[in-house]
């Protein structure tokens, strides 16, 4: 019996048809794994969602400012969440 690669038909490029293409053969795919997820540290995450803060804020952190958001980054969940919360909550009157 012929294979189904000798059956399809073959592209006729000058009539601009389109073509079959054989189906894939099981035994030729790759094992491919999903790749593991990254796990963030609470320090990565609270300089993120700082940076994140900070712009939405209308405030854009600056490079020199580095050295101060590692040093909040570095402080636990609480603290992390109060300085978001008063950036977000900050009076417009203030900052103009």
């Amino acid at each position: 019996m012929n294979s189904a690669a000798t059956v399809l038909p073959t592209p006729d490029l000058d009539a601009g048809g389109d073509f079959l293409l054989p189906l894939p053969d099981p035994a030729q795919r790759l094992d491919l794994a999903p790749p593991a997820p990254t796990c963030l540290t609470s320090c990565d995450r609270h300089r993120l969602s700082l940076n994140a803060t900070l712009t939405t804020a209308g405030i854009p952190p600056h490079p020199d400012d580095m050295e101060a958001i590692d040093a909040l980054s570095a402080l636990d969940d609480t603290v992390a969440l109060a300085v978001q919360r008063w950036l977000m909550s900050r009076p417009v009157a203030l900052f103009g």
